[in-house]
């Protein structure tokens, strides 16, 4: 089972997703404590369409969760360099402030993964997320919002 946490009493409000998680390790390592947020247990298949950001998370009311099919607009050599930027710099964040953390080395190593991108090899326009590309070339894989 995967998990989808939440900003607690905000059922039925678009945009109270704050983090998931693949597994339970990972949902109890989270920076978080747990009382003071919706906790949704769903599938993985659902996880997966997360975190390949084919769907996203709208809201949850009671322990159902709304999806929405994402409109993937074609990337760009510039968009792509972008959002390769901003995940780094919120994983730069975390491993400054958690050199601790049990998830370090993991997400210590998707900042060099990232870091190692060469933008240029490719192919635009790329109708795909980042997490869709790497994990079709079979490298480690993670959306921002499993970051602890």
């Amino acid at each position: 089972m995967a998990y989808f946490v939440f900003l607690k009493n905000l059922d039925n409000t678009e945009g109270s997703i704050y983090k998931i998680a693949e597994n339970l390790s990972d949902l109890n390592n989270l920076n978080i404590f747990k009382e003071d947020y919706k906790i949704i247990e769903d599938t993985q298949e659902n996880f997966n369409f997360v975190k390949f950001c084919k769907k996203n998370v709208l809201k949850y009311s009671g322990e159902t969760i709304t999806y929405q099919d994402t409109n993937f607009f074609n990337k760009n050599k510039k968009s792509m360099e972008n959002e390769i930027n901003n995940k780094k710099n919120l994983i730069e964040q975390f491993l400054k402030n958690n050199p601790n953390h049990s998830l370090f080395n993991r997400w210590n190593s998707y900042y060099s993964q990232l870091n190692n991108v060469n933008v240029d090899s490719i192919t635009y326009p790329l109708n795909k997320s980042l997490e869709e590309y790497f994990n079709d070339l079979g490298q480690p894989s993670f959306n921002i919002l499993q970051l602890p």
